[in-house]
């Protein structure tokens, strides 16, 4: 169900949002459009003081964005960008690995890294399609290293939480007999890894019950995503949703951002799988597709192809 708070609204009780801690927040793709409006949001409302990653592939518009937060006045609160390609696993490994090195406990882990490209024949050396890598392979493997920091955070009563920027509530029917989207349709292709992310947040939220696993419908955001694309139809499709009129259907990346940190902070306020719209309001299992078996053969066909013990 959509909901009925304004902008406005949502932007005042962003502003009461306050930490008896210094939290530690990971924004994977936080270096443009949804990501980044998420990152800007949580910074400005903690007024810097959090500690915050930003992971991705562009340092200087990274360096660019951690320039405009607030400056934070806890002298233990950082602000930091990882450079990283995070549609490769073993990348993502290394990612990992550094911050838990540095990090004993995680409290936010912000999901959004894609990619607009329908060409399925061009694969990672992991042998997956970039789209499907970093819209559900990356992101699963992200939060499976990651869960023990955020279960740490949890035991310590604080905040645990995970958002996955996808589409919860348009996925599809899945093929338990083809998992690696061999022989599915474009468009099955495209829902299929919607609902993976559905079934992935089911799955986690299975396995670390103290902790808030959420896949999120962000609706149509004006984001530069799909101006790189190798696909003239995507390059195309992005510039028409950035530099024409088009673009005032969309919503403003800063105005999603504010949405989406309502969502993780106030809407999902239980640990447990959940599913929140464009608005931050909590769509249930509107246009969901999944089951105990799907969720179960999902997360044995992601063990083994990640390399997960």
């Amino acid at each position: 169900m959509r909901s009925s708070n304004p902008l406005s609204k949502i932007k005042a009780e962003n502003a009461k949002i306050s930490f008896s801690y210094i939290p530690v927040a990971v924004f994977v793709g936080g270096t443009s459009g949804i990501g980044r409006g998420i990152a800007e949001a949580f910074a400005r409302h903690t007024k810097g003081n959090a500690h915050i990653i930003i992971v991705g592939r562009n340092r200087a518009a990274a360096e660019s964005i951690i320039a405009s937060f607030p400056q934070p006045t806890s002298p233990t609160a950082k602000h930091e960008f990882i450079e990283c390609d995070v549609s490769l696993l073993k990348n993502v490994r290394q990612v990992t690995s550094e911050i838990l090195n540095k990090h004993a406990k995680l409290n936010f882990l912000v999901l959004s890294a894609g990619a607009l490209d329908l060409n399925r024949t061009r694969l990672t050396e992991d042998g997956i399609d970039p789209v499907t890598a970093l819209s559900y392979h990356s992101r699963w493997k992200l939060i499976y290293d990651l869960a023990p920091a955020l279960e740490k955070a949890r035991n310590d009563n604080e905040d645990a939480k995970v958002l996955s920027v996808l589409s919860a509530g348009n996925g599809g029917k899945i093929d338990l007999a083809d998992l690696e989207l061999k022989k599915a349709s474009t468009m099955t292709w495209i829902q299929s890894v919607m609902t993976y992310n559905d079934i992935m947040m089911d799955g986690f939220a299975l396995h670390y019950p103290s902790v808030s696993f959420i896949h999120s419908y962000p609706g149509g955001v004006r984001t530069p995503l799909g101006l790189n694309s190798p696909s003239l139809f995507m390059r195309t499709w992005a510039f028409l949703a950035n530099y024409t009129p088009l673009s005032y259907l969309l919503m403003p990346p800063e105005n999603c951002g504010e949405y989406q940190l309502y969502g993780i902070h106030y809407t999902a306020s239980t640990p447990g799988a959940w599913r929140i719209g464009q608005h931050g309001n909590d769509i249930g299992k509107q246009g969901y597709h999944g089951d105990d078996e799907s969720r179960d053969a999902l997360w044995k066909h992601t063990m083994e192809v990640t390399g997960s013990k």
